[in-house]
């Protein structure tokens, strides 16, 4: 519905993203209960209206709830106070499902300069919207400091799986096998170079049988590596905090010329 009102009314584009909680979610916390991990749900607003028992489930399954926006506009697409709002609005409904969420991530990873303030402003802990590194980083923001969890797209299953005819939000659908192997690839170079691995994987694309048991093997594979732990994004962030040697950055918007990068 981000994309257009008029969604709302494609029963086929509908039941294509009721798919995720409906189906999806339980499938993933299922998963997740076979391995005794703990992951993070950066869940919408408007989704948690819509479905607060699979909220509430999460909860119960002592995984953590993230901010992820009301609506999931592009805060690139708002103004100051239309992102606020928005913002706003998404910890109101938190709130009424007894949920503080720990972090923040931009709808679609659209973050304007201003999205890490309103993170901080809002006593949050942690962002998970830049893409500047591949290890967490505090950020000063000018509200506040809050940690840094830089994700990237291509540990992203929706560059991978995600398909609809319209709106357009992709056209690929990945043999699994492949997605694993990409992962596994990715997973061995973040290793040597000592970095975060921010697997981002939505349910109503991740909750499919076949990419579920994908991620079935990409677990069972990073356990048995022997190294690496599987977290939450707002324990990951406390420890990254508590190091005194984290990397310490400010918020540094971009100027351009206009007359030499013109609106277009």
């Amino acid at each position: 519905m981000a994309e257009g009102r008029r969604y709302a009314d494609h029963a086929m584009v509908m039941t294509y993203q009721a798919y995720g909680p409906r189906v999806g979610v339980p499938r993933i916390l299922n998963l997740l209960a076979d391995y005794s991990l703990e992951a993070t749900f950066f869940v919408p607003g408007l989704t948690t209206e819509r479905y607060p028992n699979v909220v509430e489930r999460i909860v119960e399954s002592v995984h953590e709830v993230g901010h992820h926006s009301y609506s999931h506009r592009k805060p690139t697409g708002l103004t100051e106070a239309e992102e606020r709002a928005d913002f706003e609005r998404a910890l109101v409904v938190l709130d009424r499902q007894g949920v503080q969420p720990l972090g923040h991530r931009a709808a679609l990873w659209d973050a304007t300069w201003r999205s890490p303030a309103f993170v901080a402003e809002y006593g949050l802990l942690y962002d998970s919207s830049l893409m500047d590194d591949d290890r967490p980083y505090a950020l000063e923001t000018g509200k506040g400091e809050i940690a840094e969890l830089p994700p990237h797209w291509g540990l992203d299953d929706w560059e991978q799986y995600a398909y609809l005819p319209e709106p357009n939000i992709g056209g690929v659908i990945e043999d699994p096998q492949k997605v694993l192997s990409m992962w596994k690839g990715e997973l061995a170079a973040m290793r040597r170079y000592g970095c975060l691995f921010m697997l981002t994987c939505h349910p109503f694309l991740s909750g499919r049988p076949g990419r579920t048991e994908n991620l079935r093997r990409l677990i069972e594979h990073a356990l048995n590596l022997g190294d690496v732990e599987i977290l939450s994004a707002g324990k990951v962030a406390r420890r990254a905090l508590e190091d005194p040697n984290l990397p310490r950055r400010e918020l540094s918007p971009v100027w351009v010329d206009p007359a030499i990068y013109p609106d277009v």
